[in-house]
């Protein structure tokens, strides 16, 4: 008997806890825009790993980009799972339009929604062609949930009148008990809880959603100003590796660089594919400038101008040089950011070159030997003197190197060209203390 009451009581809880619903929270508490889209991306994948039964979001926001939000509420709308939306306090312009996507929308009290007219960076009304787009959007989606359509195109019509309900020249913004008389809202809650109870849910097991600590450390690379710091160490790390070819360190701390500064940008879906391919277009014109073509001309100006104008767009959410949804404060942050590595590497390569050679970091992988007169170095002070001598390359120039005249060593700089280690040349002229040398060719 006692066997029974035990096998009994075992199987009781196993088909307890098998029964457990699994409810996942999502907060959408910040501004719509890329991140929260993979936030939110991510947390739908999490629910079908997990397998759990309900998805809430939790919601508290103003809004934000336009695109970001419909890319969500299209993937909210095409969730196989019931979602709720908890509005806990606010859901305007793209909240408002992520809320209607869900099942159903529970208000807390004192909470309100609508107010979703499209604005420009500078929060001024957009043009009509985006209150077009976004009237359309929220009319689609409030039908899909048989919510009246009418109501959803008021939020962002102000020229709608809807009797009763709206009057011309304003937006539709309701509350908790104006959601509910409309049909904008299933409930009155003051927490997941009673959603949960109303939903006659009662064994469940509640999962917040929380980014891992990968996607977390992605999202510090998104700060301006480590995107800004990236960008000066991929420079210098070329500077230095085209300075003493064949060290390596700075060449890996440049491409690891460059890839903790794409990778958080790609992956928050800011930095489009033709964005990176116009940022190596721009380095493959500067190696062209310096390597091939003699001088300085209009592949190394445009190279310049591509990889800065590309640096700055790759932080941007634009739709191809569109900037009316992208705000003065992110474009200033991503100019200043870019602009500011850029400079700071210039600045670097003036200023502390010559420092960053007599550091101990660098002595362990650079030569730092004290170049001798009696080892066959010289100092150029009479490089005029060499004018019209010839000689052998010591090491490549690219433009700048070494070249041996008359058993001495010297440094010396091509006209632009590249010239391999062992060719002859014939000294030009002079620039300072460098030797400027031509290559000979055969007649």
């Amino acid at each position: 008997m006692k066997k029974h009451f035990l096998f009994g009581f075992f199987l009781a809880l196993v088909v307890s806890c098998a029964a457990q619903s699994k409810v996942l929270v999502l907060s959408i508490k910040s501004e719509i825009d890329p991140r929260m889209t993979r936030y939110v991306q991510l947390a739908l994948e999490e629910a079908e790993k997990s397998k759990a039964d309900y998805l809430i979001i939790d919601m508290d926001t103003y809004g934000g980009a336009l695109t970001d939000a419909k890319e969500i509420a299209d993937m909210i709308m095409k969730e196989k799972k019931p979602v709720w939306a908890f509005i806990n306090s606010d859901a305007a312009s793209a909240g408002a339009l992520i809320s209607i996507a869900a099942d159903s929308i529970y208000m807390s009290p004192g909470a309100s929604i609508g107010a979703a007219t499209v604005v420009d960076g500078e929060g001024k009304p957009a043009p009509d062609k985006y209150q077009s787009y976004m009237r359309s959007i929220m009319r689609s989606t409030a039908e899909e949930h048989k919510r009246n359509p009418q109501i959803a195109e008021g939020m962002v019509d102000e020229s709608l009148e809807i009797p009763g309900i709206k009057q011309k020249g304003k937006v539709i913004t309701f509350t908790t008990a104006e959601a509910i008389a409309n049909g904008y809202c299933e409930g009155k809650v003051n927490s997941i809880d009673e959603i949960l109870k109303q939903n006659k849910v009662s064994d469940y097991e509640i999962i917040r959603f929380e980014l891992g600590s990968a996607e977390k450390i992605i999202a510090l690379f998104l700060n301006p100003v480590v995107s800004s710091i990236l960008i000066l160490v991929f420079l210098a790390g070329l500077y230095f590796e085209m300075q003493s070819p064949g060290i390596g360190f700075p060449l890996a701390a440049a491409l690891v660089a460059l890839v903790l500064y794409l990778t958080p940008y790609y992956l928050n879906g800011l930095a489009e594919n033709w964005e990176i391919i116009l940022l190596f277009v721009g380095f493959l014109l500067l190696a062209a400038e310096i390597f091939v073509i003699p001088g300085f001309g209009v592949a190394g100006i445009l190279g310049i101008s591509f990889v800065a104008v590309s640096l700055i767009l790759i932080m941007l959410n634009n739709d191809f040089f569109n900037f009316d949804f992208v705000s003065s404060g992110s474009m200033l942050g991503a100019v200043f950011a870019a602009l500011g590595g850029l400079c700071g590497g210039v600045l670097l390569l003036l200023l502390g070159s010559s420092r960053l050679a007599q550091s101990k970091s660098m002595r362990r992988i650079v030569n730092a030997d004290v170049q001798l007169s009696s080892e066959g170095y010289s100092v150029n002070a009479n490089a005029k003197l060499l004018i019209g001598k010839k000689g052998i390359t010591h090491t490549v120039l690219r433009p700048g190197g070494k070249v041996i005249i008359e058993e001495q060593l010297y440094d010396a700089c091509s006209r632009g060209e590249y010239v391999e280690k062992g060719e002859a040349v014939e000294v030009i002229g002079t620039e300072g203390v460098t030797i400027r040398v031509k290559k000979i060719t055969a007649d």
